[in-house]
């Protein structure tokens, strides 16, 4: 019997170890096979993410203003084009390359290039000017180009305080000017201008560089307004213009001109006739005086004649930038407009673009050097800074006027504060005013105007939040997969 028993005993103790190996066998086969099986995953995932990379399929935009997708004027544009467009993108974001792309998949005569690293690329340093570490995009046609900057890509709408993108705008416009053989010629009259040509010379670079035409005009030695003229712009003047010149402007305007004008107030109150017989025709007049803010929040710090205008979207100017404009006005005027019944005579339609704030208020007096309203000034809130005037002159011709109350924001005019120093016409919306008024008046309707909000917040977590989002990044992560382990161990070992 003990024999027996021990020979049972010995016999389990052999089953034991044969199923403890055949446990462990099994596991490490189990264990095998599930790496394998994770790595087929792996592999099968990266396989699928370069296919989609190489197949340059345009993602599904479900952002309510279509941030991440071309308009339809663009695509138009892209599908149109029967020429060779070059696209460099250097040391942009993954977004901007991603967007460009865009273009590339609507006509493969877009070509895109991604350039990283210009250490072996020489030929742009030198060409450009550029460095290693900026970040620029290049639009070529041929001898053509167009280069934009970082600072082309967005703008910011002052009244909601958000960040406009401008990449699609500026792009498509960028393809635009390389492609576009005939350019609107704008022509800045000169002669007796408070300003000359270097004050205004950024503004100018910026109508070029928007496939424009600009040239100085003097009447008396051309004669005429020549006939390639799409808009005449005129300046703050110094002092009258001559009897012909203005005879000249009349013709042009009988013609069906289009003209724009930036004019400071008249401070001097010298008499300008002549030049008065032109705006009569559209049945406006510039003051004498000057608007001053009482709303901090409506001005320049400390600075109550540098007062921010609104510039409504729903005008026949603005109603394409999908945006309300703020642009800062330095020493306005205002705009007189004749009464409906005067206007109806001249044949004229009046639509205000930009008024000032309801607690602006006019000056005439400038002896008096206190920044607070007096009893000699005139409350007026509101008042007209900006406006365009349509004139019919026939059946077959309508001439248009587009007047501001000031100059100044479209200068190069330096202003010093606490943190440098900038350009006037950097201020605010001030460029984007004065860019699609010329783009309105020359009847640039493929030059498209888009901004899309872009919501842009930062956030720095303090070091308590930051070990809780690593937490929940890393660490719980890691506590399920133990968990599972125990979990299963105690499976096992309680078969």
């Amino acid at each position: 019997m003990k024999e027996k028993k021990d020979k049972n005993q010995k016999d389990l103790i052999v089953k034991k170890e044969k199923r403890r190996k055949s446990g462990t066998g099994k596991w490490l086969r189990q264990t095998s096979l599930t790496v394998l099986l994770i790595l087929i995953i792996i592999v099968i995932c990266i396989g699928i993410n370069l296919a989609i990379e190489n197949a340059n399929i345009t993602d599904i935009d479900v952002t309510k203003d279509k941030v991440y997708s071309l308009s339809e004027k663009s695509q138009d544009i892209a599908r149109s084009l029967d020429e060779d467009i070059e696209i460099m993108l250097i040391n942009m974001g993954e977004s901007e390359e991603d967007f460009v792309k865009k273009y590339n998949s609507l006509n493969d005569r877009i070509k895109i290039e991604v350039i990283d690293d210009l250490a072996s690329r020489t030929d742009l340093t030198d060409t450009y000017g550029i460095t290693a570490d900026t970040s620029v995009i290049i639009v070529k046609n041929g001898d053509r180009e167009k280069i934009l900057s970082s600072s082309d890509l967005y703008t910011y709408d002052y009244s909601t305080y958000q960040t406009k993108d401008t990449t699609e705008e500026a792009i498509t416009n960028a393809i635009i000017s390389v492609t576009t053989d005939e350019k609107p010629v704008i022509y800045n009259l000169t002669g007796h201008n408070k300003y000359d040509s270097d004050y205004i010379y950024f503004f100018s670079q910026d109508l070029e560089n928007e496939a424009y035409e600009f040239n100085d005009l003097d009447l008396l030695t051309t004669g005429s307004v020549p006939d390639d003229c799409s808009v005449l712009m005129i300046t703050t003047l110094e002092e009258d213009i001559t009897e012909v010149e203005r005879d000249e402007i009349l013709d042009y305007i009988n013609k069906g001109g289009k003209i724009i004008l930036f004019s400071d107030p008249n401070a001097t109150g010298k008499d300008m006739p002549n030049f008065q017989d032109v705006l009569d025709e559209y049945g406006v007049t510039i003051s004498e005086g000057v608007m001053l803010e009482q709303d901090s929040d409506r001005m320049l710090y400390g600075s109550p004649s540098a007062i921010l205008v609104t510039v409504s979207s729903y005008t026949s100017v603005t109603k394409e930038t999908d945006m309300n404009m703020n642009a800062c006005f330095m020493t306005s005027g205002k705009i007189d407009i004749a009464d409906s019944e005067e206007l109806e005579e001249l044949g004229v339609e009046a639509e205000t673009l930009a008024t000032t704030g309801e607690n602006s208020f006019y000056r005439t007096d400038y002896s008096i050097e206190d920044s607070d309203m007096t009893d000699a000034d005139e409350e007026l809130g509101y008042a007209t800074v900006g406006a365009l005037l349509k004139k019919t002159v026939d059946d077959d011709k309508t001439s248009e006027l587009i007047v501001y109350a000031n100059n100044m924001f479209i200068t190069n005019l330096t202003i010093t504060s606490s943190q440098g120093y900038s350009y006037v016409l950097d201020y605010y919306n001030n460029e984007d005013l004065a860019m699609n008024s010329i783009a309105y008046l020359s009847d640039r309707d493929n030059m498209i105007t888009i901004r899309k909000d872009v919501e842009v917040s930062t956030y720095t977590v303090t070091e308590q939040q930051n070990i809780i989002i690593l937490s929940i990044i890393f660490a719980i992560p890691v506590l399920i997969v133990i968990i599972g382990i125990i979990i299963w161990q105690y499976r096992r070992r309680k078969k």
